[in-house]
């Protein structure tokens, strides 16, 4: 409180006597405190190889472009069965991402009747069935959002790339409906997981995503994952994270 007390009597002084010729003569005769001991989260450049935090330094850093043209069909047709195992993309995720799952009769192991989710966004555990009012209580997430990548390269891309992008086990996660309707297109900069002990792995993952798909990122949002890897340097930057083969 004392130093800025004092300096912005010197600034005062500054402003009545004219420009000083350098900020030598504003701060002469103050005594600095002594920074020298404040802890410094690791940086990009301090990073270990392989870590998330070291990936960061590696992405592109540009302007968000415009949103113009955007639409959730030039990613293809929803849940597509793009690695041809016969099930759709959203029920791969599920019988992943879920525990202590069932399939809905003659469907080939494919479509997840009920299971548990132990959600990685709110913390919580929710019980899954589907049905018509309960199947959204259970969302699959781009974990890079798809309108998100469109502002950052993706409408570059053909319609094959954007098709593999938005059915990327990489990029998806099952987690809560309405936490997932709150992220919204958001980037690191915008949301976060609420359950803080999931951030460091949630912004690695996009991170991975993004470095994978060539993606670049804005200012904001490399100075935000920056600051949450930071906290956990040695998280490290996931390459995949493939589903599981039906049975049945």
């Amino acid at each position: 409180m004392v130093v800025v007390v004092l300096l912005a009597a010197a600034f005062v002084a500054w402003d009545r006597a004219g420009q000083p010729d350098d900020l030598t003569e504003i701060t002469q005769g103050i005594e600095l405190p002594d920074a020298s001991g404040l802890p410094d989260l690791p940086g990009t450049d301090d990073a270990e190889a392989g870590s998330a935090l070291a990936a960061v330094g590696q992405l592109e850093v540009k302007g968000r472009a415009p949103r113009t043209g955007y639409e959730r069909d030039e990613f293809g047709p929803a849940w597509a069965d793009v690695d041809h195992n016969g099930c759709d993309t959203r029920n791969d995720v599920l019988r992943r991402d879920l525990v202590d799952t069932t399939a809905k009769p003659d469907t080939r192991g494919c479509v997840v009747a009920t299971g548990t989710l132990d959600d990685p966004y709110s913390g919580d555990t929710i019980r899954f069935e589907r049905g018509q009012s309960t199947s959204s209580m259970v969302q699959i997430d781009h974990v890079v959002a798809l309108a998100d990548a469109w502002q950052k390269g993706a409408q570059q891309w053909d319609e094959d790339l954007r098709a593999a992008f938005a059915n990327d086990p990489l990029n998806l996660l099952a987690v809560d409906g309405p936490t997932n309707s709150a992220k919204g297109a958001g980037d690191t900069a915008t949301w976060l997981p609420p359950d803080t002990g999931y951030r460091c792995e949630y912004v690695a993952r996009q991170v991975g995503v993004k470095l994978e798909y060539e993606l670049w990122v804005t200012r904001a949002e490399a100075d935000a994952m920056e600051k949450v890897l930071g906290s956990c340097p040695d998280e490290p930057l996931p390459l995949a994270d493939p589903v599981p083969e039906p049975v049945g």
